[in-house]
């Protein structure tokens, strides 16, 4: 089956985005800049860059080498086009549900609403086997909404075809998951947002 953000034009997912009815991207560009501030990292991974939100917040004088992972090619193109200013910058196409990563490992690496669609087996294995020694990882969750709509009603007909790959992570359970696998939960932080839904983020330092 193919992997339906392939089928997701980065016009359309921003512009899901960005909505009124849901109204994620600054948020999560807000906990990336949170994260940068604690950890301030010499090397980050931002896996499901996308169109490259939060990119902006990275401070070159810090972070030298700049790892973004999609699994969709002309996501990619657009975060080469768009920040092709940002020295360090390393780009990899690569379905983290499918394949097994081969890179660099990186003082930090942030997974902001990936294991809802990408699940918790091979991506999350891949997630971790990214964390450098004495490194960390940065997981933002959605948390359930007050209605029952988990893909937020942007009115943009192509998001619909990510409803039946979209599934909530519960934090306790993710955190025994990643503690299991040596890791320990040093930060934790949530963030309200519209429609009653809301985002859990910790951070994880490895062992």
């Amino acid at each position: 089956m193919q992997n339906p953000w392939l089928e997701i034009p980065l016009a359309d997912y921003e512009g899901h985005m960005a909505s009124e009815a849901v109204r994620q991207l600054e948020p999560l560009a807000v906990l990336f800049s949170e994260v940068l501030a604690r950890r301030q990292p010499e090397s980050v991974a931002l896996l499901g860059v996308a169109g490259g939100n939060g990119l902006d917040r990275i401070d070159c004088g810090t972070t030298h080498r700049i790892v973004g992972v999609d699994c969709n090619p002309s996501y990619i193109d657009a975060v080469r086009e768009r920040f092709s200013h940002l020295r360090g910058l390393e780009l990899h196409c690569v379905d983290l549900a499918a394949a097994r990563v081969e890179l660099g490992p990186v003082e930090l690496v942030h997974a902001a609403l990936v294991f809802e669609h990408a699940g918790t087996k091979l991506c999350l294995e891949n997630s971790l086997s990214l964390v450098a020694a004495g490194g960390a990882i940065s997981i933002v969750l959605q948390l359930p909404a007050t209605a029952d709509a988990n893909v937020g009603s942007s009115g943009i007909a192509s998001i619909q075809k990510l409803k039946n790959h979209f599934h909530l992570i519960d934090p306790e359970w993710l955190c025994d998951e990643v503690a299991r696998r040596g890791f320990e939960l040093s930060f934790e932080t949530c963030v309200a947002l519209a429609g009653g839904k809301g985002l859990w983020m910790g951070i994880f330092l490895r062992l």
